[in-house]
């Protein structure tokens, strides 16, 4: 793995202390992603923070949901992001045959039209500038409703910042998944294009 763009500092303090008995329990190792982030460490539990408010929405499909950031995370290019969801995707008992095939889901034909739909908004919120259009709201909102749809937009948009810090910070996968079992199926390249 290419190193971080600002090295990783120690983890330290009763929260570090936390921080690192949590990260140990749940991947084995402290990430390096941590240290790199602790270098200022209200970032770090603002990220964190917003990550586990995240968790708590139920508006969305859990499956959506995490179908919905994997594609964000692909279209940003984040490697770190693609492969935390294959990981929580296994731990969660989430469908990892699907998960597995997010970064190529337009060859893909596992995946159902609403599912399409709902990749296929993540990419668009995820562009610069971002390319939702009215046609593609308007049919996810009959199908999922206002409060899901809204959620749905918040996810991404958390999405985008989680993985867009840790593209600019350099941080990259580190192998998650390959501890549960499940490598990726597929990954995004250095040139966007989904690869098996």
């Amino acid at each position: 793995m290419a190193s971080t763009r600002i090295p990783a500092t120690e983890v330290t303090g009763v929260y570090g202390g936390l921080v690192k008995a949590i990260t140990r329990k749940l991947f084995g190792s402290v990430p390096e992603s941590v240290g790199v982030l602790w270098h200022h460490p209200a970032v770090f539990k603002a990220l964190m923070g917003l990550g586990r408010k995240a968790d708590s929405w139920n508006r969305l499909d859990r499956d959506l949901a995490t179908f919905a950031s994997m594609a964000a995370a692909g279209e940003v290019g984040c490697s770190f992001c693609l492969d935390l969801h294959y990981f929580t995707t296994h731990d969660r008992g989430l469908d990892e045959a699907k998960a597995r095939e997010v970064p190529r889901w337009r060859q893909s034909t596992v995946f159902s039209p609403l599912e399409r739909r709902v990749m296929e908004y993540a990419e668009a919120m995820s562009r610069t500038p971002p390319a939702v259009t009215d046609e593609l709201s308007a049919a996810l909102l009959a199908e999922l409703g206002a409060p899901a749809l809204v959620e749905l937009t918040a996810r991404v948009g958390a999405m985008n910042l989680s993985a867009r810090t840790n593209v600019a910070l350099g941080i990259r996968s580190e192998e998650f998944a390959a501890s549960c079992g499940l490598p990726p199926l597929a990954t995004r390249s250095a040139d966007g294009l989904a690869s098996a």
